[in-house]
């Protein structure tokens, strides 16, 4: 008898476990069973970033009826290390980690970035007791870029450095700063920690907006040509997941979700791998990237 009631209790089990929380049944499909990864690159306060990222990994969960699931990343070359082995299946890339992850992983594809990222900038910023109006008054300063991975903040800033005939290596006053983000690169600039700084103009825009800089103590002096950079790229995965992610993205919009608002954009438009080959050839030329 015991064996019997035993048998009914597991048979019981088995049945229930066919019913699914969701309202799966047997027989049915959990479409919502694979958890899409997401990641971007720590440029910013990461409080704010972690916020806006899983606000815009629940709307995108709303959006494609997927499991999306946001994964930090300590810093640029985790995530683009985290993308290579496929635990990452769709980034916010800059320009330059973009190039880097799609050369690991060539089925990958940048599908989407900003308006602003067709037509990218970089300011220079300076301590306000420093006398310098152009980048060749560079010479014997303390300086300091962002992340060594960063488009706006390193590659672009050192490209227009040299292109202005000074070399970042051997003509500043000692070797240059990487602060790891933008917002430390202005915070230490404005503090005096370095007389000058090379960050994205996005975040500076929005530190001056929000009242994070003390504009009586620093100061923009030389700001970029336009230049390709951020940009969301997909992972090799299958045509019906890829498709959904697409236009999920591509149809957001400013009331969506907390993202769009720390990435200064109302929407996304589409873009593509060829987009990138200019800062692929600056790498190259800068030997960033082999």
């Amino acid at each position: 008898m015991k064996k019997l009631i035993t048998l009914l209790s597991l048979l019981m089990i088995i049945a229930l476990a066919a019913c699914s929380d969701n309202g799966t049944t047997e027989g049915q499909k959990d479409t919502r069973t694979e958890t899409i990864k997401i990641g971007a690159i720590p440029d910013q306060n990461a409080a704010d970033l972690n916020r806006g990222m899983e606000d815009f990994a629940m709307d995108l969960e709303e959006k494609t009826g997927l499991n999306v699931e946001y994964v930090p990343s300590v810093d640029y070359s985790a995530l683009v290390t985290a993308f290579e082995r496929g635990e990452i299946h769709l980034a916010w890339f800059g320009g330059l980690t973009g190039v880097q992850a799609r050369n690991l992983v060539p089925e990958a594809e940048a599908f989407a970035q900003r308006p602003i990222d067709e037509k990218f900038k970089s300011v220079f910023i300076a301590h306000s007791d420093v006398k310098i109006n152009n980048l060749k008054d560079l010479k014997g300063k303390s300086f300091t870029f962002g992340s060594e991975s960063s488009t706006s903040g390193h590659l672009m800033p050192r490209y227009f450095m040299m292109e202005a005939g000074i070399d970042p290596d051997q003509e500043l006053d000692g070797k240059p700063n990487y602060s790891g983000s933008h917002d430390k690169t202005y915070k230490l600039v404005e503090s005096g920690a370095f007389q000058i700084g090379a960050l994205n103009i996005s975040v500076w825009e929005a530190a001056i907006k929000e009242g994070k800089v003390d504009e009586s103590k620093v100061k923009v002096f030389y700001t970029t040509p336009e230049y390709y950079d951020y940009n969301w790229t997909l992972n090799e995965m299958d045509a019906d997941t890829k498709a959904k992610l697409k236009e999920a993205i591509l149809s957001m919009t400013s009331e969506d979700n907390e993202i769009m608002e720390l990435l200064q954009t109302d929407k996304f438009i589409e873009t593509k791998n060829e987009n990138y080959e200019a800062i692929e050839k600056v790498a190259k030329q800068l030997k960033i990237i082999k």
